[in-house]
C-alpha cells in the first residue's frame, strides 16, 4: 500500500555546521554519538535495534486521523519533546530528535518527518512508531514508543477484535499536597485493554490530565475524584495537573 508523503527538501552544502550522517561503511546503528541504552530486541517490521530511555526524557506521540474528502485518511501526530529532523536522518542517535514510521495493518508503509500524513483507504488501524536519527527505535521499559489507532470506514467484520478489560480492573489512589504527590510519581505498567481507576485528591482546585487519551477531570480543593478509563492505546502517557504543573504517574500500556 502506498502512502502519499510531502516530499522533504534535502540540504546541502559545506559550512560550518558538522554533519551527524555516519561514515561510509558503519551501519546506522554504528554511527558514533548514540545515546539511550541500545537493547538487544528488534522492532518486528524492520528489525530495527530498539534503544532504551528513561520515561521522563522519552518522546511521546499521539495520532489524530480525520477522513478525507477523495477517500482514507489525513493523519495529524502531536509529540512531546520530539523534534522532526530530517536534515540529518542517517546520523547519530540524539534524544528528543529523529522521525516517525507508519505501520497500516502492521505493515511498515512510510515515514513522517514532519506532523502530518496521509493514509490511503481501505486500511484499518494504523500504528505510529518513533525512531531515532540512526533509524533505532526510541524505547522505554523496552517497548517502542508509539500509538496505534483504529481507522474509521473499515468493515465491520475485518476488524480486529478490541481487547477486553481485565476485570475488576486497578484502581491507583493518589494525593496531591502543594508540591507534593504521594506516592512519589513513578511509571504504572498496564496490559493493553486493562482498566484503571485514578483516584485524587488536590489540596487545591486544579485539573487532571491523561495525556494521549484527552481525558480530564476537574479536582475540588479537598474533594476526592474519580477518572476510569481502558487502556486501549500503547506507549507512554503522562498524568498531570494543569494548575500546577505536576507529573503525578506515567502510564506504559504495552
Amino acid at each position: 500500500m502506498a502512502l502519499a508523503l510531502a516530499a522533504v527538501p534535502v540540504l546541502a552544502g559545506c559550512g560550518s555546521r558538522p554533519t551527524t550522517h555516519h561514515k561510509p561503511g558503519t551501519g546506522h546503528q554504528e554511527a558514533t554519538g548514540g545515546s539511550g541504552t541500545l537493547l538487544p530486541a528488534r522492532d518486528e517490521t524492520g528489525g530495527h535495534r530498539l534503544r532504551e530511555l528513561p520515561a521522563a526524557e522519552a518522546p511521546t506521540v499521539r495520532t489524530e486521523v480525520r477522513p478525507d474528502s477523495e477517500g482514507g485518511w489525513n493523519v495529524h501526530l502531536t509529540v512531546e519533546r520530539f523534534l522532526f529532523t530530517p536534515e540529518s536522518t542517517g546520523g547519530a542517535a540524539v534524544p528528543g530528535r529523529g522521525h516517525a514510521r507508519l505501520l497500516v495493518d502492521g505493515r511498515e508503509t512510510g515515514r513522517l518527518y514532519g506532523p502530518w500524513g496521509y493514509v490511503p483507504a481501505g486500511a484499518r488501524t494504523l500504528t505510529v512508531r518513533l525512531h531515532a536519527d540512526d533509524h533505532t527505535v526510541w524505547a522505554v521499559d523496552g517497548a517502542p514508543v508509539q500509538t496505534t489507532v483504529p481507522l474509521a470506514g473499515a468493515p465491520a467484520t475485518s476488524a480486529p477484535p478490541s481487547p477486553r478489560p481485565t476485570a475488576p480492573g486497578r484502581t491507583v489512589t493518589l494525593t496531591v499536597t502543594g508540591k507534593t504527590v504521594q506516592p512519589p510519581p513513578s511509571r504504572i505498567a498496564l496490559k493493553k485493554g486493562e482498566r484503571l481507576t485514578l483516584r485524587v485528591t488536590s489540596d487545591r482546585d486544579d485539573t487532571l490530565h491523561v495525556h494521549g487519551y484527552d481525558r480530564e477531570l476537574p479536582l475540588s480543593s479537598g474533594t476526592p475524584a474519580t477518572l476510569t478509563l481502558t487502556a486501549d492505546r500503547t506507549g507512554l502517557f503522562e498524568v498531570e495537573t494543569h494548575g500546577s504543573g505536576l507529573v503525578l504517574t506515567q502510564l506504559v500500556v504495552r
